[in-house]
């Protein structure tokens, strides 16, 4: 007995979609200064599941925040908050108060005291893993689903591709979701990793030319222009000072990273700045240069954060359209196999 498309993609992310509570088990991947109220909305009313990202924002500004994105959609969301924020427990009070479902806990290992009390305040929680040791690790400590983001992805990056980590840990967790991101911009290759195991996937790069999306006309059209080698990672100047990396499109901002980690690095050796404080440093940077290109529409001076998909963005189109295709292409892949 034949099984329709439709189907079979049902049968292959449902446990991902009973986990998020939507249509489609489809994560907005966290985009600082893009994933706020009007696209995080956009994409739950679309069937999927919105994440705000929390960045570097105070405790106040995530709560209006939280609560514009409220005004906008009755849909499940979640926040995603960056674990080396200095005030990332104010932040999770925040969180917690606002009674979220979930929250996504990016930007280092998470500690296992933020784990349990999100946990115990009744919301999911949702961590990356980029090697499989570190998602049983994970797991153990409490995490409720996991994320494999791939060096194709967009923003902050580990070392290793999507298909590779997918193959490396697919196979091995079981017991909680697993969503997996970095390189997806079509159907087919969403259901593909449904097939070997995953329980949904996450999006980023594709959503930035979304209609909804409040990113500048100019940030826009440098997504539209660009293709998959214009979408470089950072270098690490010193080897002593680790620096996670980020793939950008390549512009003038990634040629003021190198001098942005020499003054930090100088200021590190002086005793000026401490490791973490260091660390936060580089963190502002990004978050002020991408603030340039996103919100103000500079394209040189600012950073273009850009997963390698970005070639085949070629148009702006509304969320709904972008999501639709989605499954659309998904089923046509599964009814022919």
């Amino acid at each position: 007995m034949s099984i329709s498309g439709q189907t079979r993609l049902q049968e292959l992310w449902q446990k991902g979609k009973d986990f998020l509570g939507v249509e489609h088990a489809i994560l907005g991947g966290a985009m600082s200064w893009v994933s706020e109220r009007n696209l995080v909305a956009a994409i739950s009313n679309a069937g999927g599941f919105g994440v705000i990202a929390c960045g570097s924002m105070t405790p106040d500004l995530l709560d209006a925040e939280i609560s514009g994105t409220k005004a906008l959609t009755k849909k499940p969301f979640a926040v995603n908050l960056i674990t080396m924020h200095p005030q990332i427990s104010d932040l999770i009070d925040v969180c917690l108060r606002h009674e979220m479902s979930h929250v996504v806990l990016a930007g280092g290992i998470p500690a296992a005291t933020d784990i349990k009390r999100l946990k115990e305040g009744g919301a999911k929680v949702i961590c990356f893993a980029p090697a499989l040791v570190l998602a049983k690790k994970l797991i153990r400590s409490g995490a409720d689903a996991i994320v494999i983001e791939g060096s194709e992805a967009g923003g902050h990056i580990g070392p290793v591709s999507t298909s590779v980590l997918a193959q490396e840990i697919l196979p091995h967790i079981k017991d909680v979701p697993v969503f997996v991101a970095g390189g997806i911009g079509r159907g087919e290759t969403m259901a593909s990793y449904l097939e070997m195991g995953a329980s949904g996937v996450q999006l980023g790069t594709l959503f930035v030319c979304a209609t909804e999306c409040i990113a500048h006309e100019n940030f826009k059209k440098a997504f539209i222009r660009g293709n998959s080698r214009d979408a470089i990672t950072s270098v690490q100047i010193d080897p002593r000072f680790p620096v996670i990396p980020v793939r950008a499109l390549k512009n003038k901002a990634s040629e003021s990273f190198m001098e942005a980690q020499r003054t930090i690095i100088s200021r590190h050796q002086s005793g000026e700045l401490d490791m973490k404080e260091a660390q936060l440093e580089i963190e502002h940077y990004w978050a002020g240069a991408l603030r340039k290109a996103v919100i103000d529409g500079d394209v040189d001076g600012g950073s273009l954060m850009a997963g390698q998909i970005v070639g085949t963005v070629k148009s702006e189109l509304p969320t709904q359209e972008i999501v639709d295709n989605l499954i659309d292409q998904a089923i046509e892949y599964l009814s022919t196999e």
